[in-house]
């Protein structure tokens, strides 16, 4: 049986294999045109092919391209991936491949005639492309002949025990070549238990949200599906159900209605046939959020290295300041409502939540007199590249806040389930905006700059957030 790993791990194979070929093809071609014409000393091409600089470029420019084909997102979704997306991304790479390798290796080749790099380059790009692009071909084709053959499927569940639930179901399956198959239904109450509970729906299990949980490693699955009647329904039902559904890290793809939830935020699921919005992933190209992801690790890592001095000063005045330990540790809720805890220097007297999670305010006595100073140039939030670094948090991101919270703001606005989408960030377009929140209806204000941060996201909307921030920081409007 084909799995999303090994499907993985064949596509990363045959690219390395490919890309190796295409550069040894390349180097007989260069060998043929640069050194031969030019006279240069080698017997024969194996000659050539032995000296150290040829040797290390068979090495480095595979492991080069398969660093270009990973910020592409080509390994992100390997299954059932689009035959388009697929031809495009390889020629996208392959250019960008080229061109990089021209400026580390082609300009300088004893070429009198430019041109004739030129054509090199071409050659180079024509190579790659017609190597990798075949392997790739080859494997995609190898996995939908699977699917034919109903060796590979998609599992899926259903949210819901009613007739809108049953008529998804089969509308989903009747989709050719999509290998969609329904395993079962959700029945989307707190315990699924009652006068009204099934045990099988349609010829097929139903389970309770809690034990969907607990079986989804062993069942597969490769997407929840919500029908419009639950999607249609209350507001606020809805919300919940989004919010048990979230931690499971599994696509959630959603019949488009009136509601107002998902209006604005769609992400088309790749379903032929059937209009469905993934509303568990943002509008964000995998390559997009590759390229996000290797950005906060570079970042995190030099700043932690940077930073080291600063840190141990403001631990030291920490330490002389106030009794307490110097990090202060608390739970937030991330990435599709995954629970982490997140670090910062303390800014607060030692036990500063005696009776309970309590926001701070302007003024606000239990702040220390050095915590009131970092938290106007930000200083006490610089601990949280280590949680970029483990993967917790990214540089932006929605405000990461506590279950406590959360579960008070989406009394007065359920749309906040959609931040789970995003790791959080260290800062965010609602903190540049708004600052921090010293009450639930600040905190609802500040997630509206945030919704409108998923919409919009993108590097470029990262580096302005950024910039906003470093700003804010060299002014001291922290506070």
């Amino acid at each position: 049986m084909i799995t999303e790993k090994r499907q993985r791990i064949r596509y990363i194979a045959g690219d390395y294999l490919a890309t190796s070929l295409a550069w040894f093809l390349f180097n007989i071609i260069r060998y043929t045109q640069i050194v031969i014409p030019q006279g240069i000393a080698f017997p024969s091409f194996s000659a050539y092919y032995s000296i150290p600089p040829v040797i290390q470029g068979q090495i480095f420019f595979p492991l080069l391209m398969m660093g270009l084909y990973y910020l592409s997102g080509y390994y992100n979704r390997p299954l059932f991936r689009s035959r388009l997306d697929e031809m495009l991304t390889t020629v996208s790479t392959a250019i960008i491949g080229s061109v990089i390798i021209f400026f580390l290796a082609l300009v300088n080749d004893p070429i009198p005639d430019r041109a004739s790099n030129i054509e090199l380059v071409a050659i180079l790009f024509g190579l790659l492309f017609a190597t990798v692009y075949l392997v790739r071909f080859s494997i995609t084709a190898y996995g939908l002949k699977k699917i034919t053959r109903g060796k590979l499927r998609r599992p899926m569940v259903v949210i819901g025990v009613n007739n809108e639930a049953r008529r998804l179901r089969h509308r989903m399956e009747a989709i050719p070549g999509r290998g969609h198959k329904v395993i079962a239904y959700v029945d989307p109450r707190e315990d699924g238990q009652g006068e009204n509970h099934k045990e099988v729906f349609d010829g097929l299990p139903v389970f309770t949200l809690k034990e969907l949980s607990s079986r989804k490693e062993t069942l597969g699955l490769t997407a929840l599906l919500i029908p419009e009647g639950l999607s249609a329904g209350k507001t606020a039902d809805f919300s919940e159900v989004l919010n048990r559904l979230f931690p499971l890290d599994i696509p959630i793809l959603v019949s488009p209605s009136s509601l107002q939830l998902v209006s604005r935020l769609q992400n088309l699921g790749d379903i032929a046939g059937e209009p469905l919005i993934d509303i568990c992933s943002a509008r964000m190209p995998d390559s997009t959020r590759n390229l996000k992801r290797a950005g906060d690790l570079a970042v995190s890592a030099m700043a932690l290295v940077l930073l080291a001095p600063l840190f141990a000063v403001l631990a030291v005045l920490i330490k002389r300041d106030s009794k307490g330990p110097v990090f202060y540790r608390q739970e937030r809720i991330g990435y599709h409502k995954k629970p982490f805890r997140i670090i910062k220097f303390r800014t607060m007297v030692a036990d500063a939540e005696p009776s309970g999670p309590r926001l701070s305010s302007e003024g606000d006595n239990r702040i220390t007199p050095l915590g009131r100073f970092m938290r106007k140039y930000r200083l006490d939030e610089l601990p949280q590249f280590v949680n970029v670094l483990r993967g917790e948090m990214s540089l932006v991101g929605p405000r990461p806040e506590r279950e406590f919270f959360i579960r008070q703001i989406l009394k007065k606005a359920p749309y906040y389930s959609l931040l789970h989408q995003v790791r959080p960030g260290i800062t965010s377009w609602g903190m540049v905006k708004h600052g921090y929140a010293s009450s639930v209806d600040e905190m609802v204000e500040r997630a509206r700059f945030d919704l409108i941060y998923l919409e919009n996201i993108s590097l470029m909307v990262d580096l302005k957030i950024l910039l906003h921030t470093v700003n804010t920081v060299i002014k001291g409007r922290g506070v």
